[in-house]
Order: structure tokens, then sequence, then C-alpha cells
């Protein structure tokens, strides 16, 4: 209940409601008592790691809870091997990460950010009149990732009147393609080639790592803008680095960095073209509640040998 990756505050009235919490440090000081009697673990801000060792040492593990969309931190293979069943929460955070990636995007097109600098600055004295952003309805946006996150994004940048192109693992539908005028790329470069906007939104795989490296952003425009809600690893920053620095691509948008957060020293956080946060895209009080309450859900149907919902599978 204490750091910087504690439990979100306001959940533990309602998880203590239903189950006995333990923290990972009592349950250190004190494995003999706790781990006959953990049956699920409730992941948040990442914490606690599962590896082998708390594996090992939970013999009633039923199941396991985490927060948000992406699985990344989680060896899934390994945690089945131990027959423990992990479920999570990806639509309790598909629309505010979806609402974050146009934010980031209009933030970036219109340079919101460096325009409040200059708004505030105490050495201002006048508004220079030539400060040109870019105009995002007309634009063409292009989506890497089109599962529930992307495809939300792409509902919005419709109603900015945007074209879209994406690329996917798997087409979607054609009836979902035309609901928000979505055009399928199966080739990455074509999307990268025509986007004045490209926006990644995929799960990071050993597929996906280092997804957006030195080739892709030089088939990027000059005029481009990276915006990244998925997860820090889809792109090589010390490429995007030198893109940025070089005039490669015009600006990036990150909500998502590795690691998080980046050194204070880093390249990125002294370039005036990029706007940085700080992995906040589920972060809405909404959000937050309909995730412990999702949690909440799995870990009931689990201990009584219910089917989970939003239960992780191995494909």
């Amino acid at each position: 209940f204490e750091g910087p990756h504690r439990i979100c505050e306001d959940h533990v009235g309602e998880l203590q409601k239903h189950f006995t919490l333990i923290t990972m440090k009592q349950f250190l000081e004190n494995k003999t008592e706790f781990s006959q009697k953990i049956q699920a673990i409730y992941i948040w801000g990442g914490r606690p790691v599962i590896d082998l060792e708390l594996l090992g040492s939970l013999p009633c593990l039923k199941v396991i809870a985490s927060p948000g969309a992406g699985l990344d931190h989680l060896d899934l293979p390994l945690i089945a091997s131990y027959g423990v069943r992990v479920a999570h929460t990806p639509h309790a955070v598909s629309t505010p990460t979806a609402d974050l990636g146009m934010a980031l995007l209009l933030a970036s097109a219109r340079r919101v950010v460096e325009g409040c600098q200059l708004a505030i600055s105490p050495d201002t004295v006048h508004f220079p009149i030539n400060w040109p952003g870019q105009e995002v309805s007309g634009a063409t946006l292009g989506i890497i990732g089109m599962g529930t996150i992307g495809y939300k994004i792409a509902q919005r940048a419709k109603a900015f009147e945007m074209k879209i192109l994406y690329h996917n693992r798997n087409r979607r539908r054609l009836e979902e393609e035309a609901a928000v005028g979505a055009v399928y790329c199966a080739r990455l470069e074509d999307l990268l080639q025509h986007s004045d906007f490209v926006m990644l939104a995929a799960s990071l795989t050993p597929q996906t790592q280092g997804l957006i490296g030195r080739r892709e952003l030089q088939l990027m425009k000059p005029s481009a803008v990276l915006v990244n809600v998925g997860r820090g690893l889809l792109v090589e920053q010390d490429a995007l680095v030198e893109a940025l620095q070089t005039g490669v691509i015009k600006a990036a948008a990150l909500d998502v960095t590795y690691p998080e957060p980046l050194p204070r020293d880093h390249p990125l956080l002294k370039l005036k073209n990029i706007i940085v946060t700080p992995h906040i895209g589920g972060a809405t009080h909404q959000a937050r509640e309909q995730i412990m309450r999702d949690l909440v859900e799995s870990i009931l149907a689990a201990l009584h040998g219910f089917p989970v919902p939003n239960e992780v599978l191995l494909k």
C-alpha cells in the first residue's frame, strides 16, 4: 500500500469487501504463513513482478489479475505451466487511451506545449504572428495496430474528417472499415509513405519490438508526426532521436517510452519537437474504477471455478 507502485487508494475499500488483502511486504516477511493462503494476485503498477520464484512459492495460486491491455510484463507460458489463469482489462482502458492518442496528435500538430511555454514564459513580450502548425482535418492518419484502441482512434479521427489508413496483423471486416472510412495497408511501407500522422497502437510482442526503426522513419514524410500510445519498445529510440534532430520527421508525441521514466539526461527530453507524457493512456477516474470492477469480477470467477471474463488464453 506504500511507494510509487502502491495500489490505487480508491480500490482498497472495495477490494476488502471481497478479499483479505496481503501486501507483498507482508508476504515476504512471513512466507510460511501466507504461501498456502494466497489464491489471487492483483497487479498494480507492474508490481509484483511475476517470476519463477514467486510462482513456485504460491502453490494455491489460481489467478493473476492485471490492469490494462498490455501483457508484455507477463510470461504467459510460464504462468500457464503452473496452471494459473490470467485476466486483464482491455476494454476498460480502450476509450481513454484512444482519447489520449487524439489529444497527443492534436497537441503535436498545433504545437500546444510549445505555445503554452511561450505564453507563460516570463521572457515573452509579444506573440509571434508566424506560429504555424499543421491542420488535422483532411490529413491522412496511419494507424498501426487496429485492435480495440486503434479502432476507437479511427472513430475519433473520422470526426476530424481525416483519411484513415491502417496496418494490422489481421484485416478488419469490410463493414468495420466502411464505418470509419479506413483503408487497409497490407504493407507497412505503404502506410508510412502516405501518412501525415502515424499512430502506434499495437501490442508489444517479439514480432513488433523495434517495429519503427531507422528505415521506417526514413520512409515517413519529412512533415509527418509519430504518435505512440502502445509501448515504448515498438520504436527504436536512438533512431527516433536522430530522425527528430535531423528533420527526417517533423515531430513525435509519446505516452510510452523505454524505460519509464527516461533518464533525466536522455536526448529525447531535450528536443523541442517532442511531447512526452507519463504513460497516462488509461489514467482516468472512470477507467480505474472500471478496471477494479473488471478485475474483481475475474478473480471471483476464477476462485469459484467459473469462466473468467477477459481471460488471456495462450494462442
